[in-house]
Order: structure tokens, then C-alpha cells, then sequence
């Protein structure tokens, strides 16, 4: 009886061994690990040592948003912001809306390499997806907007894009009896003002949020939805691929800004980012980095637009992400300093099956019904 008892003690300490020692070495193994829906039995993230551990935050499923309370949601809002979104009479050529560039149909992007506005004119940058914008600390790819409320005024008076004077635009909206009705039902009578076009368009895009993707479905128990390369890439993600370090957090980016390597210096496409913002010197180069969630709907990809497969971008990433700097960007100015791309970006050495493993996980983050509004 003794030694029974004695068998029974040992299997149960071996028992909670094993659970305490989770194993990462299997695709099962890991497979149980990431479905448990308990991060704490995840394997450590593999960060880079330039990234503060104690303000990290892993991937995870997608929470929901607080109310904000500054301007709260109202269904009078919500449909006046709808309409706004898509009036092109916002423009001085009345073709152009917020739509022309953010297609719900397209992931709420145009697909375009540069967005198109004003008498075809071709933007500088690819147009950002505003799905889970919600999300963003800050907004547009050098973060010269604090808000969904403040971003709303910047494509109307910039002459690239609508290239309409915010008075003006005022007034238009002002003479259509359409708005009347809808800004008295949302505001109030006598409350038609460039504040309350921005609140209304940031109301209506503060509910374009992705439903629960494959990701968020797997890591919360539902194991059997990720194919053995996707669980495989889903690690790689978090460890060797060093994609954690920029593309963390539910939102998938860190709302950070780093020079990729993709800032064209010395050449006609030069792009100096958040510099342009910031007037500092460290920021040359350096954009905002995008969400990966819904990503595969909205390319093509990178701020430039370079991009056309994520396959590509993925090769650039593991190259190390190669930063050319023509002479002709020292000529232009002689006290300017060689731009640093992030210390993070250095050859991964994926290999093939890697790369894809990497992409098929990539995949999951992608949902279906992202277009309905």
C-alpha cells in the first residue's frame, strides 16, 4: 500500500513538472501552449535589447474600446460621420471624399502604390487602411495627427489630396438641406462647424474594427483552427522572425515610429517621416508602424508602396532591410547626419519553409465581413 502511495506521489510531482516545463520543441507542444488560452504558458518573446520589457505588451486578442469621452458615440453621429466619409462635395472638385482613398471593398484602403487626389495628382505615400484606427495613438505614417478627430481635417485642405478650404468646406456642407437635418439630429440646430464634420467622421471610423480573426480564435481555445504551419509561424513571429519587437500589443504595431530602411534618402523619392513633424534629427526616416491586422487586404505595402506581395516583404525583413543613402542626400545639406535605420532590423536567416511558415500566420490575422459598415 506504501509503495503505491509512494507511485502515486512521484507521477503526481513528475505530472506538475511537465506542466510547469511546457514543450516548445514540438509543433504540438507549441500548439497547446498558444491555444491554452493562458499567456502565461506562451514561450518568452524574443525581444531585441533596445526594447523596453517593462512597457511591452504581447500580442493577444483584439479588446474592446473604451468609450471616448470627449466625443461619444450616438447613432445620429454615426450616420452623419457615414455621410461625410463618402460626401466628394468636401472637395474643390467635388470628385474626391475620404473614400476615394479608404475603399471599404478594399480594406478600407485603394490598393493604389500612391493614393490619386486632386486633378490626379499622386500622393507621396501609400494611403494607410483606417480599419482599427481606433487603435492608433497617432495617425498618418508621421503622426502629425493626435486623433481620428484631428486627422478628419487634414485630407480637405491638403491640395494634394481634396484641396478645399476648410471655410469653404464649411460652407458647402452648411447650404445642403441633406446636412442640415442630419447635424441638427446629431448636434443640435446652428452646429454645422469644421469641429463637428471632424467629430461626426471620427465617430464613423472609430466602429470600422475587425470582428475576431483566426489568431484571436486559436489563442482562445480553439486549437484545431491552425494548420501546423501557422502554429509554426506564430513562434517565428514571436521569437526568431523578430517580427514582436515593432508588431506587438492586440492593435499588432506598438503605435512607435523607426526608420525601416525605406526612406529613398539622396533620391527624388526621398522621405524623411517623422522628421518632417518632429524637426529632430534621430526622427529622419522613421514611420509610424502600421497594424498587421487585416494586412493581407491592404496592400500594396510599406509607406512607399513598394511592395506587392507580403512574400516580398518578408525577403526584405530577412535581408536585414538594406538602407542605400545616395551622396546627392549629404549634397543637399553638408551638416546632415547619416540616417540610422532601427537597430533591430538586422538578417534573420529564415529559411524557405520559415518564410512561408511566417506568412501563413501573417494570414490569420485577416477576417472576413472587415468591408460591412
Amino acid at each position: 500500500m506504501k509503495k503505491i502511495l509512494v507511485l502515486v506521489i512521484i507521477t503526481f510531482f513528475w505530472s506538475c513538472q511537465e506542466d510547469k516545463n511546457p514543450d516548445y520543441e514540438s509543433v504540438e507542444g507549441l500548439r497547446a501552449a498558444y491555444s491554452s488560452g493562458d499567456y502565461s504558458l506562451w514561450p518568452e518573446p524574443e525581444l531585441h535589447e533596445s526594447i523596453d520589457k517593462d512597457s511591452f505588451e504581447d500580442i493577444g486578442v483584439l479588446p474592446g474600446l473604451d468609450e471616448n469621452k470627449d466625443n461619444p458615440y450616438t447613432t445620429e453621429k454615426y450616420d452623419l460621420g457615414r455621410a461625410l466619409f463618402f460626401e466628394r462635395r468636401l472637395s474643390k472638385s467635388n470628385e474626391v471624399s475620404c473614400a476615394t482613398c479608404h475603399v471599404p471593398s478594399k480594406g478600407w484602403t485603394d490598393h493604389e502604390e500612391r493614393s490619386f487626389g486632386h486633378d490626379e495628382q499622386t500622393g507621396k505615400r501609400n494611403a494607410m487602411t483606417i480599419l482599427n484606427a481606433a487603435y492608433a495613438e497617432k495617425l498618418f505614417w508621421d503622426g502629425r495627427a493626435l486623433s481620428l478627430e484631428h486627422q478628419a481635417m487634414f485630407p480637405i485642405a491638403d491640395p494634394v489630396e481634396m484641396n478645399e478650404k476648410l471655410p469653404i468646406a464649411v460652407k458647402t456642407i452648411q447650404d445642403l438641406p441633406k446636412y442640415q437635418e442630419l447635424f441638427e439630429k446629431a448636434f443640435g440646430e446652428d452646429q454645422i462647424n469644421m469641429q463637428n464634420i471632424q467629430k461626426a467622421i471620427a465617430v464613423f471610423e472609430r466602429q470600422i474594427v475587425s470582428p475576431p480573426s483566426k489568431f484571436d480564435k486559436f489563442i482562445s481555445g480553439k486549437s484545431e483552427l491552425f494548420t501546423d504551419s501557422e502554429v509554426r509561424g506564430l513562434h517565428l513571429f514571436r521569437t526568431k522572425a523578430q517580427c514582436i519587437n515593432c508588431h506587438n500589443t492586440p492593435y499588432f504595431s506598438d503605435n512607435q515610429f523607426h526608420n525601416d530602411g525605406l526612406g529613398h534618402f539622396g533620391t527624388k523619392n526621398e522621405d524623411l517621416g517623422l522628421y518632417y513633424f518632429t524637426g529632430d534629427k534621430n526622427d529622419i526616416g522613421k514611420f509610424r508602424t502600421p497594424t498587421l491586422r487585416e494586412v493581407s487586404m491592404t496592400g500594396p505595402w510599406m509607406h512607399t508602396g513598394f511592395f506587392k506581395t507580403l512574400k516580398d516583404v518578408i525577403t526584405y525583413y530577412n535581408l536585414g532591410n538594406p538602407m542605400p543613402v545616395s551622396p546627392r542626400y549629404f549634397k543637399k545639406d553638408t551638416t546632415r547626419k547619416r540616417p540610422q535605420k532601427a537597430k533591430m532590423l538586422e538578417p534573420l536567416e529564415l529559411t524557405k519553409q520559415e518564410q512561408a511558415d511566417l506568412l501563413a500566420f501573417i494570414k490569420t490575422l485577416t477576417t472576413e465581413g472587415v468591408t460591412k459598415f
